[in-house]
Parts: structure tokens; sequence; C-alpha cells
């Protein structure tokens, strides 16, 4: 019997790096208790560092009931942790062979009610839970860096998941604050990161061909469509765009457009003169600033647009809170 998605208090982590580390405070917020397992070992002492740096940000999103960095422990194998928690986040490395062993050490530790969920950011859970015994409780939670900041999760699970499981998934995904979404189907890449890469290549093809700086990329993005994405996806965006005739009038009268030859969905190579440039303009944009000091810089202002944005809002789009 699967536990009450908003009663969960015992959490497990696998992997404790910059995924692992940031699902770890999540929860830890959210007023769980957490059992880390990481054969690494340096992970404890990472994990403390980040969770220093980091404990602010928590408090400044705000804590429930119960709620304490120190929650948390580090088990000294992977039978103990999967053997203690009532859910299992497990965050390691994108190696599908490596992913496939793992499921099958955790579905042997586990007991059979706790639900055991992945943050592959490409992977198929049809791949990953092929060694399993019991396939029926994996599912795909795919989250977006960090963790415990940005709200939108991905959920799937694979061909041998119980649907039952899924649901359960993003219920309780939705009790800690994510906002899921249940995708239909397994995609490769799923559905933020097939967007974010489309983006991202035609930045590369640009900066390959001296069409555009890396700074005036970023620009483009944050003083631009960035602000209204924020708000609206860009489906309804464009729906605007078509004015009182919306989409329709949108594809109607800009369709012939689409055919035009304005991306290019090939990345282009990357040698090592447009690796160079990118390192250097990204440097300048940083101005200094450690990756650190960009992280905290980040954090700080993603909050307070949320925060912004979920007081003024008032029409489409999932509102804020727990």
């Amino acid at each position: 019997m699967l536990p009450e998605p908003d009663k969960v208090q015992r959490v497990g982590i696998l992997g404790a790096g910059v995924i692992g580390g940031g699902w770890a405070l999540h929860f830890l917020r959210n007023g769980m208790e957490v059992t880390i397992f990481d054969p690494s070992p340096k992970s404890k002492t990472q994990f403390d560092a980040m969770k220093t740096a980091v404990w602010p940000t928590m408090e400044e999103l705000g804590l429930a009931p119960g709620a304490s960095p120190n929650r948390c422990r580090f088990a000294d194998s992977l039978e103990e942790m999967a053997s203690a928690v009532q859910v299992i986040q497990e965050n390691a490395p994108e190696n599908l062979e490596v992913k496939q062993t793992l499921y099958a050490q955790l579905d042997a530790a586990a007991p059979p009610d706790v639900p055991i969920l992945s943050s592959t950011s490409g992977f198929a859970m049809t791949d990953i839970q092929k060694k399993c015994r019991h396939p029926g409780r994996t599912v795909v939670g795919h989250p977006f860096n960090p963790p415990y900041l940005i709200p939108f999760i991905e959920v799937v699970g694979g061909e041998a998941t119980d649907p039952a499981v899924v649901d359960w998934a993003v219920a309780f995904y939705r009790s800690t604050g994510k906002r899921p979404v249940r995708m239909s189907r397994e995609v490769p890449g799923f559905i933020a990161n097939r967007l974010q890469e489309a983006l991202w290549r035609e930045a590369l093809h640009m900066v390959a061909n001296d069409e555009a700086t890396v700074e005036e990329i970023d620009a483009a993005i944050v003083d631009g469509p960035g602000l209204r994405w924020a708000v609206m996806g860009p489906c309804l965006t464009f729906h605007l765009a078509g004015g009182e005739g919306g989409m329709a009038h949108m594809l109607d009268h800009f369709g012939p457009s689409l055919q035009s030859p304005w991306t290019r969905l090939k990345a282009p190579e990357l040698d090592q003169r447009l690796r160079d440039r990118m390192v250097v303009g990204c440097e300048g944009l940083a101005g200094g600033m450690t990756p650190a000091e960009l992280a905290r810089e980040r954090d700080r202002c993603v909050i307070e647009f949320m925060k912004v944005r979920d007081a003024c809002r008032t029409g489409p789009g999932p509102k804020g809170g727990r």
C-alpha cells in the first residue's frame, strides 16, 4: 500500500550531487527526514557546504513545520537507505547501464510500497526499469535545476509502470510545492529540455557564424521573450500575437513563414574556436562573479520574481502556494 502522497515523512536520496543535493534541501524545507546514499567519499562534505550556502534561501522560500537542515543523515549503503524511507529520488549519473543496475538494487532493497523516482534528464523509464522485478513503482520525476527553487517537474512512467503510481508521484510532488506536468507519453529529452535545447542550438549557430555575441543572445532573451515566457508560454504568447483572431489568425497569417530557413535543427560543430568564444563570452557576462555568487544572485531574483508574478497573476497559468 503506497503512503498517502501528502503524508510522506521519510525520503531517500540516491546521489548527492548538484541535483540530488538540491532535492534533499527541497524535502528538508518541507519538514521531511532525508536519508542520503552516495558512494563518493567527498559527498557528505560537499553536501554540507551546499546546505550551509543554500539554507538561507530555504528560509526565504518558507519552511514547513518541523523543517530543519539537521533532519538529514548519510547511510552507509544503498540497502540501508532504501529500507528506511517511504519514497526514493534517484540522481545517479546519466549512464543507462549504471541506472539499470542501481534500479535492480533499489528494487530488491526497498519495501514493495516505496515508489522509486528518477531525476534522469534524458532516459526513458521503459529502458531504466528493464532489470526491475517490480517495475510498476518506477517513475521519472525530471526536475529543473535547482530542484529546491524551480517548481516545474515532468512526470512520466515507463511501459511497465503502474499508472496509479504516476498519479501518486504527481500528487506527492504537488504536495511539496512543485508544479508537475503529467506527460502523456515518453519523449526523448522530455518537454522542457527539448525546447531549451532548440534555443541552445540556435545560440551556438549564431555565435559560430559571427551573427551574434554571447552577450547579445542573453540580452535578447532576458529583456525580450523571457519576460513574457515567465507569465505565458510560447504557445499562449503567439496566440496573443494573432490579435482578436488569436492562434487561428496567427497560423493563417504567418503560416508560410514557418517554412523559412530560420531554424537550424542540427547543432554546429563544437570546435575549439566556438568553445573558446562561448567561454570568454560567459566569463564576460559573469563580470568576475564566481559560480556560487551567480547562483545566489539567480536564486534571490527568481524568488522575488515568483512572489511578484504569483501576487499579480489573475489570468491563465498555475497559481502559487504550497
